[in-house]
């Protein structure tokens, strides 16, 4: 006879996999935020002249979207050691994590940088702007607009992937589950309260997303009144 008793006894998991939760946050904060970082080198390096840079970050970015997570994580944590490299399970997760989220974020980062309408840069360029503030107050913010959206999305699934790191012994939310499950037999109801928790994560993170789509997409991003206006201490000339 089929147990459904999973179906009112799952809540009382909560509790004990709110600790691996707490991990699965930070290491998606850290893989994210280190991977975003090196997303935007490996997307600049990409539109680089140089035919050697070029090849070599497209080569980088290839592995990052190419390579399945669950590969990188035992690359790092059972394959650096025979190269002398040794990480404990958290750090080799989070680098896993971070390579990939670098190798798919600079391609979105990317696309919102070649975004940016040629006129703008053209106008920053009028303006005798150097390299640094052309990009920081000119195409950044531009490329933001179309960037954040895609990377907020990238984020829950980085977040979702967390669940891979319970193969290299990650105290995260799937390995308490499985803990969990091997004492008490119980293995539906802890599952399920494994799977509410990532939803409590990934909802919410989805509706931002569609937000953020919505708001930055409504915003305008042509027209050299933008330039000027983006610039602090640049005055928009009126109109007579």
């Amino acid at each position: 006879m089929n147990d459904f008793s999973w179906l009112y006894t799952w809540p009382q998991y909560i509790p004990q996999l709110l600790p691996g939760l707490w991990v699965a946050i930070l290491m998606t904060v850290i893989a994210c935020v280190g991977g975003y970082i090196l997303g935007f080198f490996l997307a600049l390096l990409v539109e680089s002249p140089s035919r050697i840079v070029h090849h070599v970050a497209i080569i980088i970015v290839e592995l990052g979207r190419g390579v399945p997570i669950l590969v990188l994580l035992y690359v790092f944590y059972q394959g650096l050691p025979q190269l002398g490299i040794l990480l404990d399970p958290g750090p080799a997760a989070i680098a896993g994590l971070m390579f990939s989220a670098a190798g798919y974020s600079s391609e979105m980062i990317r696309a919102g940088l070649n975004a940016v309408p040629k006129g703008q840069i053209e106008a920053a360029d009028s303006l005798s702007l150097r390299t640094i503030d052309r990009y920081r107050f000119i195409v950044i913010p531009q490329a933001a607009r179309i960037s954040i959206p895609p990377l907020v999305n990238l984020t829950i699934i980085i977040f979702q992937a967390t669940s891979l790191a319970t193969v290299i012994t990650v105290p995260e939310i799937m390995q308490h589950a499985d803990v969990i499950g091997s004492v008490t037999f119980q293995y539906m109801s802890v599952y399920v309260a494994a799977g509410v928790l990532y939803l409590c994560i990934t909802i919410p993170g989805a509706i931002l997303s569609g937000s953020l789509e919505k708001r930055m997409n409504g915003r305008p991003t042509s027209g050299r009144r933008t330039v000027r206006a983006l610039i602090p201490g640049v005055r928009e000339p009126q109109s007579v």
